[in-house]
């Protein structure tokens, strides 16, 4: 693997030179209110990004430290600057990331609104089949789920690297450091050739969905969970009074329809149900 740790604007803008397909990943970490919250390092209200790993081909990728609190970092405002006109803005590249929605939030924090075209592998990933007659869940889409089932490679866990601290307490020049965050970029741009492949072969549509649906609407979660939405909650509540009456009348045509009460369950989906249809 060819992982390496940069923070010159002339070694980061050498290696994107030319790409047109770019997968990024962030390391963050919580802030120092936020220190002893659990998770707080994945909420962008309480956290910021302390690094941003890019891979432009299968086996590479450089990590850029920003924020780190050992060792030498980047400059963070000047970096994502840069990264904000090469990648983020630019539309010429498409963006590649696993659980877009994520980045997408950390970004709009540092006032970078990503642009399309976007992918997200974890979308294509559930637009897959994991065997003959199912398609992965969210549950069988994680990084560290799909690389070991694909790829046959065992990605580094953050509770081995970090040995229990945040990953702004690591040296990035380390080579741990450096793997663990390289990994998530590098294969991510595997994912997107290996499901783009599988699509390609057996269900080119999907492609289409990911690229034109899927994906641009995982930004606009991710601005949604940023930003929050406004909501009328009378008006919702109302709608969950009528949705539950039409759940109601429509239990009750099911069961006059079978001759007997059928075991429903929440949706529908149970084997009383199917053994009956």
């Amino acid at each position: 693997m060819d992982y390496r740790c940069n923070t010159e604007l002339q070694e980061i803008s050498d290696y994107l030179q030319g790409a047109t397909e770019i997968a990024f990943d962030f390391e963050t970490s919580p802030l120092e209110s936020y220190r002893q919250v659990t998770q707080a390092a994945l909420d962008p209200h309480k956290s910021e990004i302390v690094g941003v790993s890019l891979s432009v081909n299968v086996g590479s990728a450089i990590y850029v430290p920003l924020r780190h609190n050992l060792g030498i970092n980047a400059d963070p405002r000047a970096v994502l600057e840069a990264l904000r006109e090469l990648v983020f803005a630019n539309e010429a590249v498409v963006k590649i990331a696993h659980n877009l929605s994520f980045e997408t939030m950390f970004l709009y924090k540092e006032d970078i609104l990503l642009k399309g075209p976007v992918y997200d592998t974890i979308a294509a990933a559930q637009l897959t089949l994991k065997s003959d007659k199912e398609f992965r869940t969210l549950a069988d889409s994680g990084l560290k789920t799909l690389v070991p089932e694909l790829f046959n490679v065992e990605l580094p866990k953050f509770e081995e690297v970090t040995g229990g601290r945040h990953f702004d307490e690591l040296d990035p020049k380390e080579v741990e450091t450096i793997r663990y965050a390289c990994a998530d970029s590098d294969f991510t741009l595997r994912l997107y050739h290996v499901f783009n492949d599988w699509f390609r072969s057996y269900l080119p549509k999907h492609e289409e969905i990911v690229r034109a649906l899927e994906s641009p609407t995982a930004v606009f979660v991710g601005l949604m969970k940023f930003n929050g939405i406004l909501v009328d909650m009378r008006l919702m509540y109302e709608k969950q009074l009528a949705a539950e009456e039409k759940l109601t009348e429509l239990r009750e045509k099911i069961n006059k329809a079978a001759g007997r009460e059928l075991n429903l369950g929440a949706n529908a989906v149970t084997e009383d149900f199917k053994k009956y249809l």
